[in-house]
């Protein structure tokens, strides 16, 4: 039997909310012991990368996040995200020209019906962004269309846990201005957001926008106030918030709706429940809406900020010199390290694999801060061993993902799970005369108490991420606060031997002598 040729990967193995923060005692980083990961920064040339803001896509002093950190990576330059897109064009005006906007609007009029704006309800910037809202409503107002609806997503995740009132009296505020507009549902995020193909969560959202299917409140303050005296301690946050009608003006026949959460991860399953006519995941009202999506999340409805066409990104490049890649996360992280990857392509380039390994289904990761990390790891392990990949790209949820729960606790032992996979994986590499590329997309579990007090910051941070290099062949890598992670890309080649394509702006971070 002929012995298959030993392969020498090249990987990159993001772990996702791992940022570099202060050493102080909201920080789970600092706190938990991993010993593995601090032996290879400590022997292994290693660098910080910025991760939010403009090294990010974003607007300057905006929190990272994994979407605009993995495009980043993937691209290997900065790609202006949408919410910059969005606000630039606010500012310029093109926003209120937009022909999806404006079409959208006159079916309104013409099939005199009514405009429903769905959306997160957060000054985040991270899906959604409140100054998008009241866009729309002077939009609205300009075109004269009278029955606004406003159906809020509660966010208490990228943002304080308990922030929700604060936002809707924003909304109220510019709703009285203009003269337009009414707020009628609110539903947390864990329900008219989910991405982990929990449907059961995805049809609550579906019910309370077209059937008015919730709890009944005079007004969104006695809603809250209900909810957070009796909601378990635990899930006693914004982004539980159970299905709120304040008025019965459901969704119908006729009626156009704008979805303006411009990040399209979180945003797909909800849509897909309005414009899939073969939609199965659960028996549904169907409705024939005009439906408008504000970012690239659905290729059955009109977009009004599509992606942006990256040409040679590092999947591409990759492909083209017929290397063998594959892409393995848990389905919290799955689309990111395919889709937000590959500069949101969802059809993978020939040569390029995919596995994803199921998340545990559970409220709160708090409750499972392993998540599916040692599945991820037994199955990369094996896969590794099959001698059949060139370059493999990992991502680990652990940090971010629980880390988000609030839980200071679990997110130390998410710290610790992720300590032991990574050792597991970085040995077999190295073993096989391999090199791997350690760093991570955003800050989010070195910050899990708000600076000063004691109440706990969910969100992410503008924190940047460290990158270690691990590789018997690279002894010394760049330095300096203009780096970030467009950088990983064009040194993930550099490892490899392929030379960067002039598209990437990034830089190797190798020093070679």
């Amino acid at each position: 039997m002929i012995k298959k040729k030993n392969k020498k990967p090249v990987m990159l193995i993001i772990l996702d909310g791992f940022g570099e923060g202060k050493k102080y005692p909201g920080n789970a980083v600092w706190k938990a012991k991993t010993p593995y990961i601090d032996f290879l920064r400590k022997n292994y040339p290693t660098t910080l990368l910025q991760a939010s803001g403009q090294a990010a896509g974003l607007p300057k002093g905006v929190m990272g996040a994994s979407e605009p950190g993995h495009v980043t990576l993937g691209a290997g330059r900065i790609v202006w995200q949408p919410l910059e897109e969005i606000d630039r064009a606010i500012q310029n005006g093109s926003f209120f020209k937009k022909k999806e906007l404006t079409h959208a609007l006159a079916e309104v009029k013409k099939k005199k019906s009514n405009l429903h704006l769905i959306g997160m309800i957060s000054d985040s910037g991270v899906h959604s962004q409140l100054d998008h809202l009241f866009a729309l409503l002077e939009l609205a107002k300009k075109k004269k269309v009278k029955n606004v609806y406003i159906h809020a997503i509660t966010d208490g995740r990228d943002v304080e846990e308990k922030s929700a009132a604060g936002f809707l009296d924003k909304i109220q505020r510019k709703i009285k201005k203009l003269g337009i507009g009414e707020i009628t549902t609110i539903i947390g995020r864990y329900y008219a957001m989910d991405r982990d193909t929990n449907w059961n969560r995805t049809k609550k959202a579906y019910n309370l926008l077209t059937k008015s299917e919730g709890k009944e409140f005079g007004n969104y303050s006695e809603a809250l106030k209900d909810f957070y005296k009796h909601e378990p301690k635990e899930t006693c946050t914004d982004y539980y918030l159970k299905p709120v009608v304040l008025q019965k003006k459901s969704i119908q026949d006729k009626d156009v709706v704008i979805f303006y959460n411009f990040r399209s991860d979180r945003a797909r399953q909800l849509t897909s429940a309005f414009v899939d006519k073969n939609f199965k995941s659960f028996k549904r009202k169907k409705i024939k809406t005009h439906f408008v999506c504000m970012g690239p999340y659905s290729k059955k409805a009109p977009v009004v900020f599509p992606a942006p066409k990256i040409k040679n990104n590092l999947a591409e490049v990759l492909s083209r010199k017929g290397v063998k890649q594959l892409r393995i996360a848990e389905t919290e992280k799955y689309a990111h390290v395919t889709f937000f990857f590959n500069s949101q392509i969802e059809k993978p380039w020939p040569g390029e694999d995919r596995i994803l390994i199921p998340s545990p289904k559970v409220p709160s990761y708090a409750k499972k801060p392993e998540m599916s990390a040692h599945k991820v790891t037994k199955r990369v392990l094996k896969e590794i061993d099959r001698n059949f990949y060139d370059v493999i790209i990992l991502n680990f949820a652990n940090p971010d993902l629980v880390g988000h729960s609030g839980s200071l606790k679990a997110a130390i032992k998410a710290c610790e799970v992720m300590n032991q996979c990574v050792e597991k994986i970085v040995k077999k590499v190295l073993n096989k005369d391999g090199q791997v590329i350690l760093t991570a997309d955003h800050g989010n579990a070195e910050e899990m108490i708000y600076y000063g007090t004691k109440e706990i910051c969910p969100a992410h941070n503008t924190n940047p991420v460290l990158c270690t290099v691990i590789s018997e062949k690279i002894k010394k890598i760049k330095k300096g606060k203009t780096l970030g992670l467009k950088n990983i890309a064009p040194t993930l080649l550099d490892l490899a031997g392929i030379k960067k394509p002039k598209e990437m702006t990034g830089e190797s971070l190798t020093l070679r002598k």
